[in-house]
């Protein structure tokens, strides 16, 4: 899935960085300014169950830089932090690998490619439109990476490419999560904290929602339309070639056998029961990567593979994520450094204090892109509330912003570099199990970034115009 084929670079020509050397780049940059930057930190408290930071408290601390061993330290460290995410990656692919082995879903989406003929752009809106459910109503988004690599050969079925397939999932599931109406994980915390109703001003983030999402809908939409029309504009094309390579030859290309139904009713069935664990007992990674082993082990069994089929299923599967578990891991590793060099408080602070002064309109938006920046370094949608709503709360009091407009800024700064970011560890695992380098997913969805970020802005200046509340 994920690979890093070298690729010939005529002389003189710019040649993009391979995504490990840039993390790694970007660790030593973070290590670099524990040197430079004056640390800091804010005390932690813990109210109603939930430890957020004390606005009043900010103090200088004594320096801890992080050197050279360090920063080696930091992505064995970084890896262990995001364990669970790690063995999710690895047993996710280890059961597709399985089911890829009983031929069933590429005969599945070869039937599926006949029954769309004719009207195959009909799955963009319609999916986009579930996950963005899903994300904005529930704030479920990682557990939407199983459906990446099903979306992935659907779509090259159909005449797409991969960023298509990637995009339904991560940016349908990515709108929904930024413009989120009732999100308990954003939305709720951020309110929680601000002391605002909960779920308050549901009228306007739902046209929030509509407008992020539409536009996310249209860019992967007309993307789509003009691979179809001529697969070499992809960025994607000769990656896309070897995958079509792997996916077609002439045993799958039959129709379905009983089995192969029996394998993707098992498939169905599991995902049902997924959506129930998710929905009513609160499932998250651990029970999700379980019910993805188990749901390998009974595909392989109605298949009809053998024992040893279903491990080297599992093994060629799991294998061909290692890269994208690397990615998370050392991804991680940029929160490590910056967290023993008590530098994060300390972008918090400087930044908080930038907002004061201004006039309330212009301090709305740059809570606004604080939240952006701070994204990056802060990829958890709930550990960014907890971290910068006890200080923009106040601090939106004292410059004449509603607190109801912080949270709006705090939400869509919060979502939209979720899919950009590469510190994000659901977007990073997401374009591994779609095998797409990150360097190719940063420059196509770079035009669909600066569209969300210019919706955000109108957005976040409405709310603060229309002085959203209650208050």
């Amino acid at each position: 899935m994920l690979t890093n084929t070298p690729e010939t670079v005529q002389k003189g020509k710019f040649k993009f960085p391979h995504v490990l050397v840039l993390l790694f780049v970007v660790i030593v940059i973070a290590a670099i300014f524990t040197y430079i930057a004056t640390p800091g930190e804010y005390d932690r408290v813990e109210v109603e169950g939930r430890t957020v930071v004390d606005p009043g408290s900010y103090q200088i601390v004594d320096r801890s830089p992080v050197g050279p061993f360090g920063i080696l330290q930091a992505i064995p460290k970084g890896l262990g932090e995001v364990q669970l995410i790690v063995f999710f990656i690895f047993i996710v692919g280890g059961a597709f690998g399985i089911i890829n082995k009983t031929g069933a879903i590429h005969r599945g989406i070869t039937s599926l490619t006949k029954s769309l003929e004719g009207k195959e752009q009909l799955i963009i809106p319609v999916m986009m439109l579930v996950f963005a459910l899903g994300a904005g109503l529930l704030g479920l988004i990682e557990e939407f990476l199983p459906f990446i690599p099903i979306m992935v050969m659907l779509c090259l079925a159909l005449g797409f490419d991969s960023l298509t397939g990637a995009g339904i999932v991560m940016i349908g599931a990515g709108a929904g999560f930024a413009g989120a109406f009732m999100n308990p994980f954003t939305v709720g915390v951020a309110q929680g904290i601000a002391e605002l109703p909960l779920f308050s001003g549901l009228g306007y983030r739902l046209i929030v929602w509509a407008v992020i999402t539409l536009i996310g809908i249209a860019f992967v939409y007309f993307h789509a339309k003009r691979v179809k029309k001529n697969p070499k504009l992809s960025p994607v094309y000769e990656e896309d070639l070897k995958k079509k390579e792997s996916m077609v030859n002439n045993e799958e290309a039959k129709g379905l056998e009983g089995k192969h139904k029996v394998v993707l009713v098992v498939v169905l069935i599991f995902f049902a029961i997924l959506a129930w664990g998710v929905i009513s007992e609160g499932w998250y990674i651990l029970e999700i990567a379980a019910l993805f082993l188990g749901m390998g082990i009974v595909a392989g069994i109605v298949g009809r593979l053998s024992a040893d089929d279903i491990a080297d299923g599992f093994i060629i599967g799991a294998k061909e994520l290692t890269m994208a578990a690397l990615i998370v891991g050392i991804a991680r590793a940029i929160l490590v450094v910056l967290e023993e060099g008590f530098i994060i408080d300390t972008v918090l602070h400087g930044m908080s204090n930038m907002l004061q002064g201004f006039p309330s309109y212009l301090s709305a938006v740059g809570m606004y892109f604080f939240q952006v920046l701070l994204n990056i370094i802060v990829p958890s949608g709930s550990g960014q509330a907890a971290l910068t709503m006890p200080i923009m709360a106040p601090l939106s009091d004292l410059v004449g912003v509603t607190r109801q407009t912080a949270v709006i800024a705090y939400q869509l700064g919060d979502g939209f570099t979720n899919v950009w970011s590469p510190t994000s560890g659901f977007f990073m695992a997401g374009l591994g199990l779609a095998g797409v380098m990150w360097d190719k997913w940063a420059k196509w969805f770079l035009p669909c970034l600066g569209l969300w970020i210019l919706a955000g802005i109108i957005l976040v200046s409405i709310a603060q115009i229309i002085r959203l509340g209650p208050f």
